[in-house]
C-alpha cells in the first residue's frame, strides 16, 4: 500500500490528523509499506492464521475493490499470487483446512479475505467486534468484508479470568499451551490484539500488527497519524517497549515495517 508521508508519525500541531493525512500530498511523494497476514503451524490446532491480508480481486480491480471510499483515497500494489489463498496452498496448506483465524483487528487491509475461511473459527476481540459492526470507512472498516455467518469468537479482555504476561496487563492463553498469547493493545483500533508466540526453539515471536507500525515506532515511541484513541495507543506501545526492553532474545515483527520486511521473508518461508 502506498503511505502518505506522515503515516509512521503525525505533525505536530493543531490539526495534526488532517495535516498528516495528506490529502494535497501528490502521489510520487507515497512510500510503499507492506500488509502482511500470517501462517503459524501448532502442534495440535493445525494451520492457524494471523490476519487474512487484501483479497485477490484488489489485484485485478485496485483498492476499488473493497469499496468506493477505499478506491479514492488509497492505492494498492498488488500481485495475484500475494493473496493469501494464493499463498497458502504453495505451503502445502488447503485454506479451507485452516481452523482458525486471529485477526488482530479488523481494518480492510487485514480482514479483507475474511470469506476464503469460511470453515474457521474467526477469534477477535469484542471491543473490535462491536466497532466494526457499527462504523464505517472513516474508522477503517468496510462492512462487507466481515459480514459472513461464521463462527465468529469474541475475547472479553474485560473478564476477570483474563490475566497478565511479561508487560502486558491483559492477555488470553489462545489454546492454553502458552504458544499463541493475545495481547490487548487498543488504540490504533478499539480492540486491536498483538500476538506473542512461543516458537519451536524456545524463543519468543512478538507481532506487533498496527500497535506499532515499524521497529522504528517502537524505539522513538511514535504515534502515526491514523489512530483511535491516542491516550491508549501510548498506553498499548509502552507496554510493547518495555517487553522489548525486558526480553532482548525476543524477535519483534511490526505491522506495516517496510526496513525489516526484507528480513522477515528472508527468515520465515
Amino acid at each position: 500500500m502506498l503511505a502518505m508521508p506522515h503515516f509512521f508519525q503525525r505533525p505536530n500541531g493543531p490539526l495534526s490528523t488532517l495535516r498528516g493525512l495528506g490529502l494535497l500530498t501528490p502521489r510520487s511523494r507515497y512510500t510503499p509499506v507492506p500488509i502482511p497476514a500470517y501462517l503459524v503451524e501448532h502442534p495440535g490446532a493445525g494451520a492457524v492464521l494471523i490476519d487474512t491480508g487484501l483479497p485477490q480481486a484488489v489485484a485485478e480491480d485496485g483498492a476499488g475493490a473493497l469499496g468506493f471510499p477505499a478506491g479514492l483515497f488509497y492505492s494498492v500494489e498488488m500481485q495475484p499470487e500475494w493473496a493469501v489463498v494464493e499463498q497458502l496452498p504453495a505451503r502445502g496448506v488447503d485454506p479451507m483446512d485452516v481452523r482458525v483465524v486471529v485477526m488482530t483487528h479488523l481494518h480492510y487491509d487485514h480482514a479483507g479475505s475474511i470469506s476464503a475461511f469460511p470453515q474457521g473459527t474467526i477469534v477477535v476481540d469484542a471491543a473490535e467486534w462491536r466497532a466494526a459492526r457499527s462504523s464505517g470507512f472513516t474508522k477503517g472498516y468496510a462492512r462487507k468484508l466481515i459480514d459472513h455467518p461464521y463462527d465468529w469468537r469474541e475475547i472479553d479482555f474485560d473478564d476477570p479470568r483474563v490475566e497478565s504476561f511479561a508487560s502486558f496487563g491483559r492477555t488470553v492463553d489462545l489454546f492454553g499451551d502458552g504458544s499463541i498469547r493475545l495481547l490487548s493493545t487498543p488504540g490504533h483500533s478499539p480492540g486491536h490484539m498483538s500476538v506473542l508466540l512461543r516458537l519451536q526453539s524456545g524463543r519468543e515471536l512478538l507481532l506487533t500488527a498496527d500497535a506499532a507500525y515499524a521497529r522504528r515506532t517502537i524505539d522513538e515511541e511514535l504515534v502515526p497519524v491514523l489512530v483511535d484513541d491516542v491516550h491508549r495507543y501510548r498506553r498499548s506501545l509502552r507496554e510493547i517497549r518495555r517487553y522489548v526492553d525486558q526480553t532482548p532474545d525476543a524477535e519483534v515483527i511490526c505491522g506495516h515495517d517496510p526496513d525489516g520486511w526484507r528480513e522477515v521473508r528472508e527468515t520465515y518461508q
